[in-house]
């Protein structure tokens, strides 16, 4: 199933399909290490949703929503 990282749930593992967005944070996303075929966890998510935690690569990595909006998945 194919949706935004931004919407998945605590416990979700998938992989990162498609990053968008446009110059810089594509940049940043891509220098973060979320590359297509990456595999990902969903950890945490903070009380009011903003900012998310994944573990990407074997280590933690804290995302705002918007920049995990940019990114395609497969749950």
């Amino acid at each position: 199933m194919e949706k935004l990282l931004s919407e998945t749930q605590i416990g979700e593992s998938g992989t990162v399909k498609k990053v968008s967005g446009e110059g810089r944070m594509r940049r940043r996303l891509f220098d973060m290490g979320i590359t297509p075929g990456a595999p990902f966890t969903m950890k945490k998510r903070a009380p009011l949703g903003d900012p998310i935690e994944i573990t990407l690569r074997g280590y933690e990595l804290t995302l705002r929503l918007t920049e995990a909006a940019c990114v395609e998945v497969e749950v």
